[in-house]
């Protein structure tokens, strides 16, 4: 046991002098990353930065699968709780969040550990940000309409005629990039692809440890996106959606409820769609949503991929974090 122990501070002496900034922990949703996290958190001396574009949101817990007060007394997490659900969150606020969190973690002689399924993030932590404007709600609130007299897939059709490059990487069913895509291109006149290849903010430069972690199966990931979805449902998902359909100040145009799950329980409680249908809606939402995650995840380079039903895949990690000069 003191063996170990001299060779864990020896291990963590040189990761002080080779300065990896975090461990990025990624992976699509519901591949079990909270658990192995905690894991990690109990063998390594890491503290956890939530990467989750939902989780940022008070009062959304059940929808986001937060973790609970007694995980979180375990285990803090930063940036969780952190906005209302009124208030928009995006990237470059991400950035600047992790970027504080990341260097005071560090200074006090402890491990960031990011972990989520934000891809987004994870990609303008990295590479910086593209000089994008600010979201406009009246010409939100335009195209919004437009979607619901024509559909979608005619939005989508548009855009490919404005930002073909933009429209080949959205998938129809993304209302919420579609809007987003169209909402840049009219405010600027210019194609958000090529906006995006300009980018104007400094990213990372230290080293990074990058994980992900994936089921072997995608058969088996959607039997836990629906097993998962079921359970939040028991857990009271509707009532807690209820509690924002009642506020007055709340509407599905906010980006907060543009998250999955609770986007479909809003049109539920709206009366828009039956309860059955709200179920099947929420569980195919959340499939499409892994599988763009997948997507942006095959396009991170120096990434290390884990089964997620792997055995001894704690054990596994770990040997991979030894191999990088963690411990």
């Amino acid at each position: 046991m003191q063996l170990k122990r001299l060779r864990c501070l020896r291990g963590f002496e040189l990761y002080r002098m080779t300065k990896p900034s975090a461990i990025f922990l990624m992976g699509p949703t519901a591949s079990g990353k909270t658990e192995l996290a905690l894991e990690l958190v109990r063998r390594l001396p890491c503290d956890i930065i939530s990467v989750d574009s939902a989780m940022v949101y008070r009062g959304m817990d059940i929808g986001t699968a937060k973790p609970g007060p007694e995980v979180l007394a375990q285990a803090p997490h930063r940036l969780i709780d952190i906005r209302d659900p009124a208030e928009a969150y995006s990237a470059a606020q991400f950035c600047a969040d992790a970027q504080r969190e990341m260097p005071a973690i560090t200074a006090a002689g402890r491990i960031p550990l990011l972990v989520g399924g934000t891809m987004l993030y994870y990609r303008a932590l990295q590479q910086g940000l593209s000089d994008l404007p600010s979201a406009n709600p009246a010409l939100r609130f335009r195209l919004e309409e437009e979607a619901r007299q024509q559909g979608w897939s005619a939005l989508h059709a548009r855009l490919a005629q404005v930002d073909p490059a933009s429209a080949a990487r959205i998938h129809p069913n993304d209302p919420q990039r579609i809007q987003r895509a169209l909402e840049v291109y009219e405010l600027t006149g210019t194609p958000l692809s090529e906006l995006c290849a300009r980018e104007t903010a400094a990213g990372m430069h230290q080293s990074v440890l990058k994980l992900a972690l994936v089921p072997a199966d995608r058969v088996v990931l959607h039997e836990r996106i629906g097993a998962r979805f079921q359970h939040m449902l028991d857990l009271g998902l509707v009532e807690e959606v209820q509690t924002l359909f009642d506020r007055k100040d709340l509407h599905p145009g906010l980006p907060a409820l543009r998250a999955v799950g609770y986007r479909q329980v809003w049109d539920y409680l709206g009366g828009e769609i039956p309860y059955q249908i709200m179920i099947d809606h929420a569980i195919i939402a959340t499939r499409q949503l892994a599988k763009r995650q997948m997507t942006w995840l095959r396009r991170e380079q120096n990434v290390t991929w884990f089964e997620s039903e792997a055995s001894a895949l704690a054990d596994k990690v770990m040997r991979r974090l030894e191999e990088g000069g963690l411990f």
